[in-house]
């Protein structure tokens, strides 16, 4: 009988955690589960004996990995996996796969929804703005990218978007005005909705000289990592414009200079906030169970990231 952990720092609502256990029941599986941690060890203590585990924004370290001696394969619950070590999987023979598009319209309704209280200035009895008829940039079309156009077409907004990695085709298809460089899509629009990766050649590329470049009134929304973005060089423009704002699910490591200096200019969530929804919540997990499943009884490798 193959052993799954679940290691959730930030647990799984409880519909989730039925629905997963639900799948395990059915092919036979033994679940644990390790919520609300606070010690490592806990962790080393847990991956001892399994097969299997599913993470949300848990680290699965090379010490973890080391660790998990019969682990064959460590699902993370969303679509960024920057919190697995790639590396230490491959050498342990580990699997590591994430659920791309399980989270999406929760991250792209966020994203969708930041622009809107901003715009009106937070609901504070002051006049705003309206999306209507704004330039809204996507930075990487994948699926968040493509949620968000489709959101903000409803709002009236004219859609761009940068995304080297995807054929200029089936994003026009949407009804998508594709640019050709990073450059180009900053200085045509006047919000930027960010969805890039963080690796080795994205991280702080989000930089000074390009935020300059937005129109005036720029405001530049962050659903994807804090890591991406240059915290000195955005310091430095909001200092420079005053007509800048910063909105992001995930506060940056300058976040008590920008509140102490730039009030009304920036909006942060409590916490990482983007899959926060029931339906995401209970979507990732689901999928990340079948996945272990499907490659435990299958070999199938659909989603492997490493």
């Amino acid at each position: 009988m193959a052993k799954v952990l679940i290691a959730t720092e930030k647990p799984f609502a409880p519909a989730a955690v039925n629905s997963i256990k639900e799948v395990f029941d059915n092919a036979g599986y033994e679940l644990v589960l390790l919520e609300k941690y606070t010690e490592k060890s806990d962790l080393l203590k847990a991956v001892e004996d399994i097969d299997a585990m599913i993470i949300r924004s848990d680290k699965a370290t090379k010490e973890v990995l080391d660790a998990a001696k019969n682990l064959k394969i460590v699902v993370r619950a969303g679509a960024g996996y920057d919190n697995i070590d790639l590396d230490a999987a491959t050498a342990n023979n580990v699997v590591a796969m994430n659920t791309p598009g399980q989270n999406s319209n929760a991250v792209a309704e966020l994203a969708l929804g930041m622009m809107v209280l901003s715009a009106r200035g937070g609901y504070n009895g002051k006049p705003g703005t309206e999306l209507k008829g704004k330039t809204l940039g996507i930075h990487a079309y994948g699926n968040v990218g493509k949620l968000v156009a489709e959101i903000a077409k409803g709002f009236g907004m004219k859609i761009y978007a940068f995304d080297p990695f995807i054929n200029k085709e089936d994003i026009e298809k949407d009804g998508v005005t594709v640019v050709e460089s990073a450059e180009e899509l900053y200085s045509t629009c006047q919000y930027v909705s960010l969805h890039i990766p963080a690796n080795e050649k994205t991280r702080k590329s989000i930089n000074y000289n390009l935020l300059s470049m937005m129109p005036k009134g720029g405001t530049l929304v962050n659903t994807a990592r804090k890591e991406v973005i240059d915290e000195d060089g955005l310091v430095k423009l909001m200092e420079a414009r005053p007509d800048f704002k910063y909105l992001s699910d995930i506060a940056p490591d300058c976040k008590d200079t920008i509140v102490e200096k730039f009030e009304g200019r920036y909006f942060f969530t409590p916490k990482k906030m983007g899959a926060q929804t029931a339906e995401a919540n209970i979507n990732a997990g689901v999928a990340a169970a079948n996945q272990i499943v499907n490659f435990l009884e299958k070999g199938d490798t659909t989603y492997k990231v490493n």
